[in-house]
Order: structure tokens, then C-alpha cells, then sequence
């Protein structure tokens, strides 16, 4: 009779009762971990004197590995080794104050059984935020009960009790009374029209979302699966960034120049050097020019209606950044691209939207913004940005609490004060783009408009819609916010109506947030609710939140 090799391994040790777990998520680059690692330090020694204070001892679950000059787990293989040491039932902190990928530690966390809290400090510096709020969509979408806390001192007392409820009961949640489904709203019958008929354009005639590999920096949230996509009538092309490549090798240099003529012609201002390690050149400016025209080309082959290009970590190797391919995409005014063999115009004087690292629920947010806004005669340029930070104004010019909006792609240049003249194109941070490239940055001229987020939970597609405005800062002001997170990218500074920071956080199921400008108040107020009824049509559970620009509820 044979015999079975019945695998043997050894159990993770229990916890003491008063035992905390920490773990600390980090990016794949080890450029980005080593520079962000004293913010992370400092942070966690902060919250293990915060936990400490309730009684309890926060441990460490990993500690950094010889050679390395960080502690983050900076894989989902070193993830998933570390959850084997881990007791499954402890309680279990994830403490974030940088920029993390969250597939490195998501296996571990959907399978442990005890409590979950998510945590980050709130700064602007390293995308802390940023990251806990993918984490926290990521778990979402995967069904992971979890509790999550932020604070810009953990030692203030209100962080101090609601860390103390979870410590002790293993759940804390936030209010969220600024949310309002739509079945309480009546929405005015020629939106509820548009809204209508516009889904069942979607649905009938179909739509083609370009997919340039999914799952950018392990943005399990940013994937809409395609049994909750393809009702909606829209259907990946799944696309290959090699092909991306390989196109823009064949776009001569003449091509490409003349899209940067163009640009200058409009305005942009190009900031270069010589040294490729440090500056922004001008053959990076070139091979980005050629990675438009490429992208344009291949969307026209595959009859795409809107792309996304992941760039990280696929291309960050071969190619300079994507953001002024994407910010330039989503411009209605922009470069014209010829097909090959130079008979037609591709895409004639229209965006062609594009959604930052392929975050597919952008995508499927900005394909109905731009429809909704085209029918409605509004400005049809869509973005997504970072949900990066929030301050207020040191200036004092406005009372109001104003969020800093802030990505490195698919800003258009119409979004910014001065449009194409108002933009500078800086080079890439090297810890996160070796091969440099430019962006578009400037800041975000005043005005109203529709914030938006699609996100995946309870294996539906669900959207949050609201309301907010963008101000004008004092110079001095816009120049500290930019120095507080990463200056080289374009920044709006917004605040939104009837949802406050806490609220926001509290909420919102997402690292990104999906942006558009109307001509007026009314007109955006008309945008959300035509994007609420043709989102409920097309059999997205749908909310509204905060209020109206004149503090009215939606109810």
C-alpha cells in the first residue's frame, strides 16, 4: 500500500492576548521603499506608543531583510510568507504612511480571521493615503470585514478613543449619513430622459474599453470583473504594452517632433537638461511623443472607445512616463494623429478618454462622463486624480477645508488655469520613473464640478456621485501644497459640498476620484443626477453624496 508524503509545517505561535500585529505593505521599486522607509519608521513608532497608551503591545509581524534598507513587504511571495508566521486570529494593524501595492499582502488578509484595521498618517508627502484608501477598496472587492483610521497626530485624543474601540471590540465604524441612495431622490424627468437613453445607447450599440494589461501596481480594486462589466455594454480589448512599444518604435522621428511642435505651439513649456538620470530630455520628450501617436493608432485598430495604459511596472523599463500621452489624450484640443498611411485623421477633434494606470472603473467613470457631457453641450475632458491630502488654506484667503487633488497622468490641459499655455512639462521623480519623461503640470482653474467614483463591492458595480468647486489659492499656498506632496504634478485644489474630510475617507472605496467641469452650478448639479440615472440603468448601485452647491440635500 503506498505511502502519502503528508506535508508537515510548523503552526505560527499564538499571540498573547494583549498582542497587536503590525505589518507595513510597500511598493515593488526599492528606490521608492528606501527613500519613503524614515516616514514609514516614524509613523509606525507613533502608533505603537498610541496603542501602547490603550493598553496594548503592537508587534511587528516582519522585520526588514539582510541587504535591505527598508521593512515593507515589497512582494505578494514575501507576503504570503509573512502571513504563514502570522497567529490568524490576532488582530492585525496595517500601518501605511507611503505608497503601497496591495496584492502584496491582500492573499494574507482575506484569509485571516481576526480583526482587520487599516491605518495611515495624514500627510502629504508619501502617498500614505493614497495607499490605505486602494487597501481599503481592494478589500472591499474581496468581501474583507476591516476597520480603518487616519490622523495627523496619534497621540490626539479623538484618535486615541476610536483606537481604543477597535483594540477592544475588534470594529469601529464612521458615520456616513452624507450618503443617499438613489431610490430616496427624485430625479427631474429630462435627466432621468438622458440618463435612460443614454445607457441604452451603451447597451445596444456596445462600447470597447482598451486594456493595456491590467492590474497596475497591484490595484485590485481597479479591476471591474467582466461579468459585472459586460451588462453595462461595454467589453475589454485586451491589449498587450509590448505592442505599445513595438508601435511607437515605428513612428518616425518626424512624426514625433511634429507633436511636439504642436504642444509648444499651444504653450507648454518643455523644462529639460541633458543628463537622462536627472532631467527631463529631449529624446524622452520624443519617445513619449511617439507613444501617443502609437496609442491613437492602436485604438483606432481596435475600435476602442477609451484606453487605459498601465506604464508601472510594464513599461517603466523600456519607455519614459505615459501622463503626457494621457493627459494629452483626454484634451480635446490635442496633436492630430494620421492613420499609417497618413489618409485619415483619427479621432477628429475629440478626446479620445484615457484612464490612468488602467484603472478600469476610471475607465468605465470617464466613458460615461464624456457621453453624458457631450449630450449635455458641457466641457466632455474627464480625469481622474489621487485622492492625495487635505489641508487648510495657511493663507487664510477662504475658511473652507480644501482637498489637494493629484495625479501624475491624464490631466488635460483644458482642466488647468491657461490651459495649454498655463501647463509646464517637468520630469518624472526617478525613484519611480528610471527612464524619466514629462508631465503636465499646473493647477486646476476654478470652477464647478462633478466628483464621481465607481468601485466593486458585494460583487456589484456601485458609484458614488457628488458635488464640489475648484478655488483659487494664493500663490504661496498652491506652492506649499505642491512642495507637501510631489510638485511635478498638475494639482486641483477642491472642496466638496456637504461631505467633510472624514466623511470622505470614511467612504470613499478608492485611491482615485473621477473629476469633470460643467459651465455653471445648475449644470453640474444636472450632470450628477443624469450620471446617477444612467448609471442605475445600466444596473449600478447608485448613491449620492453630500448636497447640492447650495447646501440643499439631494433628498
Amino acid at each position: 500500500m503506498a505511502t502519502f508524503n503528508i506535508p508537515k509545517r510548523k503552526a505560527p505561535d499564538k499571540a498573547e492576548n494583549n498582542q497587536i500585529a503590525l505589518i507595513a505593505s510597500g511598493d515593488l521599486r526599492r528606490s521608492a521603499n528606501e527613500v519613503c522607509w524614515e516616514a514609514q519608521t516614524q509613523m509606525e513608532t507613533a502608533l505603537i506608543q498610541a496603542v501602547g497608551r490603550c493598553g496594548f503591545e503592537l508587534r511587528r509581524a516582519h522585520q526588514p531583510r539582510p541587504g535591505d534598507k527598508h521593512g515593507f513587504i515589497d512582494s505578494q511571495k514575501q507576503g504570503m510568507e509573512v502571513f504563514a508566521t502570522i497567529d490568524p486570529e490576532v488582530p492585525l494593524i496595517v500601518a501605511e504612511a507611503v505608497w503601497q501595492y496591495s496584492h502584496h499582502v491582500l492573499a494574507g488578509l482575506i484569509t485571516h480571521r481576526g480583526p482587520i484595521l487599516t491605518v495611515a498618517n495624514w500627510s502629504g508627502q508619501w502617498p500614505g493615503l493614497v495607499g490605505m484608501l486602494n487597501l481599503n477598496g481592494s478589500l472591499t472587492k474581496a468581501g474583507v470585514n476591516y476597520s480603518t483610521l487616519w490622523a495627523e497626530d496619534f497621540k490626539d485624543p479623538k484618535f486615541i478613543a476610536k483606537l481604543n474601540k477597535w483594540l477592544t471590540t475588534g470594529k469601529l465604524r464612521h458615520a456616513t449619513t452624507h450618503v443617499h441612495p438613489i431610490k430616496k431622490i427624485k430625479i427631474p424627468k429630462k435627466c432621468r430622459q438622458l440618463g435612460d437613453a443614454l445607457a441604452e445607447e451603451l447597451q445596444t450599440e456596445k462600447a470597447i474599453m482598451g486594456v493595456f494589461d491590467e492590474g497596475c501596481m497591484g490595484m485590485f480594486n481597479a479591476i471591474i470583473p467582466d461579468h459585472l462589466l459586460n451588462p453595462t455594454g461595454v467589453f475589454k480589448e485586451r491589449l498587450s504594452q509590448s505592442a505599445l512599444y513595438y508601435e511607437s518604435t515605428q513612428v518616425s522621428e518626424l512624426e514625433a517632433r511634429a507633436v511636439r511642435e504642436w504642444m509648444e505651439k499651444q504653450g507648454l513649456t518643455f523644462e529639460t537638461g541633458k543628463q537622462h538620470a536627472k532631467h527631463l530630455t529631449d529624446k524622452q520628450i520624443l519617445d513619449q511623443c511617439r507613444m501617443y501617436i502609437a496609442a491613437v493608432r492602436i485604438a483606432d485598430d481596435f475600435g476602442c472607445d477609451t484606453i487605459g495604459i498601465q506604464y508601472q511596472q510594464g513599461l517603466k523599463d523600456l519607455m519614459p512616463a505615459s501622463d503626457l500621452v494621457e493627459g494629452t489624450l483626454n484634451n480635446q484640443s490635442r496633436p492630430p494623429v494620421t492613420s499609417r498611411d497618413g489618409k485619415r485623421v483619427l479621432f477628429r477633434g475629440q478626446p479620445l478618454p484615457h484612464f490612468n494606470e488602467v484603472d478600469e472603473c476610471a475607465g468605465l467613470d470617464g466613458l460615461m462622463t464624456y457621453r453624458i457631457h457631450r449630450a449635455m453641450g458641457q466641457p466632455t475632458e474627464n480625469t481622474l486624480h489621487d485622492l492625495r491630502w487635505g489641508d487648510w488654506d495657511e493663507t487664510g484667503s477662504t475658511d473652507d477645508y480644501i482637498w489637494v487633488f493629484l495625479i501624475s497622468g491624464s490631466v488635460p490641459p483644458e482642466h488647468l488655469i491657461g490651459g495649454w499655455k498655463g501647463a509646464t512639462s517637468y520630469r518624472q521623480p526617478a525613484m519611480y520613473f528610471p527612464n524619466g519623461g514629462g508631465t503636465i503640470q499646473g493647477t486646476s482653474k476654478p470652477g464647478e464640478i462633478v466628483w464621481s467614483r465607481i468601485f466593486v463591492a458585494d460583487n456589484k458595480l456601485n458609484i458614488d456621485i457628488g458635488r464640489a468647486k475648484v478655488v483659487k489659492l494664493p500663490p504661496q499656498e498652491t506652492q506649499r501644497r505642491l512642495n507637501a506632496t510631489t510638485p511635478q504634478w498638475p494639482i486641483m485644489h477642491a472642496v466638496t459640498y456637504g461631505v467633510s474630510r472624514d466623511q470622505m475617507m470614511a467612504r470613499h472605496k478608492s485611491n482615485h476620484i473621477q473629476v469633470a467641469y460643467t459651465k455653471s452650478s445648475t449644470d453640474a448639479d444636472e450632470a450628477a443626477l443624469v450620471k446617477a440615472a444612467m448609471a442605475e440603468k445600466l444596473g449600478l448601485v447608485v448613491n449620492l453624496c453630500g448636497t447640492r452647491a447650495d447646501g440643499k440635500s439631494w433628498e
